[in-house]
Parts: C-alpha cells; structure tokens; sequence
C-alpha cells in the first residue's frame, strides 16, 4: 500500500509452466518454469517497469495475469476480484478495462481494416449501444489525441509507417477508457527517435487521462524513463523492485547490475572499458564453471 491507497493489480506468487516433451515413452513430462512465483503490487496512475533479458519470462507474466495464458498456480487481483476465477462475462469487462500494446506495431493491425475501423473495433465489441456517428466522432478524438491526421483515417495498415502503426495501437487501446495498459515491448521495434515519441506520448496520456501502465522492456535505460517503479525479472524470478532512481542507481542483484552495464554510453573511451569489463567477467564466470 502506498500511503492509504490500496492497489488496483495485485499479483501474490503467479507461476506459468509448459510441457516441452517428455522422458521416453512413459516416462515423466519435461516441465519449463516461465515463470516462478512472482509478486507485485500496481496503483492507479502508476507505470511499474518490468525489465529483463528475452526469454526471462517478461510477456509471459503479463499474459497469464489477464488469463491470455494459463496460470499454474497463484492469483491475481484486479479491484479486489480474482481474475483466475472470472468467468466469461467477467472476463469481457476485464478486456474493456485492461487493455494491451504489443511488440509488433505492425503485425498486431489486421491488414484487411482501415485505420478507422482498427480503433472502432473494441468499441463494437465493449460498447454495442454506441450509434455509428458516435463511434465515428470518439476514434476521430482518439486519433487526434495520439498525433494521427483526421485524413488517414480510410488507410491501411501498410501505408503507414512503423511508429505510425504503434499510435494506432495506442489509439484502440485507449478507445474504452481503460484503467490499465500492458506495453509489451511496445517500443522495441522502432527507430531510437520514434521510440522516444512513442514513450513520450504515453507518459503525456498517462498524465492526462491517469491511466496505470505494465511497461515491459529489455531496456532498462527506456523503463527508467517512464517507469516510477522498476522490477528486474531473471529466469522467471523477480530479483529486484524498488524506486526506479534506486535501482538503476544503487542496484542490489548481480543481474540488475549488468543490465546497466549492457547500456551503451556515447563516450568511445567509457564504452571500451566497460566492454572489457564485461569480457573480464564474463572470462571469470567461465573459468568458475568450469
């Protein structure tokens, strides 16, 4: 809890495994953790940064958290229900209020859809008693919010480019109002200057509207950007969470201390060493392997 404000998310020991094959005919299944038993709390108008290496299990929590994926064991909370035991009619206004980014821009639009038509697509679904004009006014104030022109609202996903295909993934998340937002790599795949205009623009919506944001990265320099709060995932594990000037400043795990130093400086001399330092370590760590 944060002063007298209770959390709107909270996630108590999440685990996800997969079968990946199995020992022999009739032997014992082969079992992969994604992920561990992680906990966490998320407040209203807050962005909590999940950080860590691909493969740590990252998209994997958040998509067992809002059921995209089934959970082995724990719970989340979402205002005090369980979202493990919602049923399908729960579920609906879940999606209406927890919305999703994903890493892709362009391969998360169906091609066959006008831009248009990609933003009203959740408001048909959530919002049936809307009239077409309705509709037609909200996704032209959705666009404008996000710094889309009113006159491409008839194009297709291919005509646009690929942080232009990202804010109309924004828009249609944003089309119901929701509470929460999940970026999953959301900026990933774009260009360094589009990516800055992209986080920009959703922490500039996230003080507009007060919306709370799971930003998820492999970027530990873009989440302390966004992110007031930052948790370091590690084969599944949380290995650290706190303040994001704590932990990027004053990190406490091995893990988190080498992901800043992945950071690349732009001062050539800065950036030798800490590349030798990087090989001196991990020279150290193979010769204790072996």
């Amino acid at each position: 809890m944060i002063g007298n404000r209770e959390p709107i998310l909270r996630v108590r020991d999440l685990a996800v495994e997969f079968t990946i094959g199995q020992e022999g005919l009739f032997g014992p299944k082969k079992i992969l953790r994604a992920v561990k038993g992680v906990s966490f709390d998320l407040y209203q108008g807050e962005t909590l940064g999940i950080v860590g290496e691909s493969g740590c299990g990252k998209s994997t929590l958040s998509r067992a958290i809002i059921r995209l994926l089934p959970a082995s064991g724990g719970e989340a909370v979402w205002l005090g229900r369980d979202i493990q035991k919602m049923d399908t009619k729960d579920l609906l206004g879940l999606r209406k209020d927890i919305q999703m980014i994903f890493q892709d821009p362009l391969a998360s639009l169906n091609p066959r859809m006008t831009c248009g038509a990609i933003i009203a697509e959740p408001l048909q679904i959530h919002m049936p008693e809307l009239s077409k004009a309705d509709r037609t006014k909200r996704v032209a104030e959705m666009m404008a919010k996000v710094g889309l022109l009113p006159t491409m609202i008839n194009k297709y996903p291919h005509e646009f480019s690929g942080g232009q295909c990202q804010r109309i993934g924004i828009a249609r998340a944003l089309i119901t109002n929701p509470k929460l937002i999940i970026c999953d790599e959301a900026v990933s795949a774009l260009d360094v200057s589009i990516r800055a205009q992209v986080v920009n623009l959703l922490m500039d919506l996230q003080k507009e509207l007060g919306i709370s944001l799971l930003f998820i990265s492999h970027d530990i320099a873009v989440v302390r950007h966004i992110a007031q709060r930052i948790m370091v995932l590690y084969f599944g594990e949380v290995v650290e969470i706190g303040d994001s000037e704590q932990v990027t400043m004053d990190p406490q795990h091995e893990y988190t201390k080498r992901l800043i130093a992945s950071v690349p400086v732009p001062d050539p001399r800065v950036e030798m060493e800490r590349r030798e330092e990087r090989r001196r370590l991990r020279r150290e760590a193979a010769t204790k392997a072996a």
